[in-house]
């Protein structure tokens, strides 16, 4: 369901809100935006509001918001499944694994066939150990992995154990392949992205992302941030 005119008191309490996140922004300056619009149109000066799952700056989609009581609920919904939809691009690679850097290696894809494509979702099906990207936000020795990765610094990042249900390819236009995945908690699109490149011995880079659910949630069922403001505001 779609959010409707809510009171004060509901948001106070506790409420889900669910914001279709637009390109270009982080989670963060949703969580802000949406906080600051509350107090304003209430005229309150204190509330609670948090996300339940990051969304990188260049990915869109499904963005849970909790607010007042509801912020202790985040972590269950942080721990749910979680599908994506998305586009990868074979035969360059980028030291983010997205289109956040420069690309800094190209490879031929001409002998790349569809075949092998499809194929190699397979190695990526059940439980698989993935290395996180440098550039992400996982802190090392106190220090955030991306605030090593900016200064030129190369660390350690260990694997972890993530699980994939679903990788399904939906549409190979060469370099570009779009596909949908499912997913459990910790996974990380953009090396998978990476990895995807390395099993075909060529390289990949992720560029477009929308996250489309979250358990049962459905992005389907969001607002984007001006709709969220003319809900507030009616």
């Amino acid at each position: 369901m779609k959010p409707h005119k809510l009171t004060k008191e509901n948001y106070q309490s506790g409420q889900v809100v669910l914001i279709d996140k637009p390109l270009n922004w982080t989670s963060f300056q949703v969580v802000n935006k949406i906080r600051w619009l509350i107090k304003q149109h209430f005229g309150i000066k204190k509330i609670k509001v948090g996300h339940a799952g990051t969304l990188d700056p260049l990915a869109t989609g499904l963005l849970i918001l909790c607010t007042g009581k509801f912020t202790k609920k985040i972590e269950t919904y942080q721990a749910q499944i979680k599908e994506y939809t998305g586009t990868i691009t074979l035969g360059a690679t980028t030291p983010s694994y997205d289109l956040e850097s420069e690309i800094n290696q190209t490879f031929d894809v001409s002998k790349i066939t569809s075949e092998e494509i499809q194929g190699t979702t397979q190695q990526f099906i059940g439980k698989i150990q993935q290395q996180p990207p440098p550039f992400s936000a996982l802190k090392k020795d106190g220090k955030r992995l991306y605030e090593y990765a900016r200064a030129g610094e190369e660390v350690e990042i260990p694997k972890r154990t993530i699980h994939i249900s679903e990788f399904e390819i939906t549409k190979i236009e060469m370099p570009n392949v779009e596909f949908r995945v499912v997913c459990s908690k910790g996974t990380y699109i953009r090396s998978l992205a990476q990895d995807f490149g390395k099993a075909l011995n060529n390289g990949a880079h992720l560029s477009a992302l929308r996250r489309t659910k979250i358990g049962d949630f459905s992005v389907e069922n969001a607002v984007g941030i001006v709709e969220f403001e003319e809900i507030i505001k009616s």
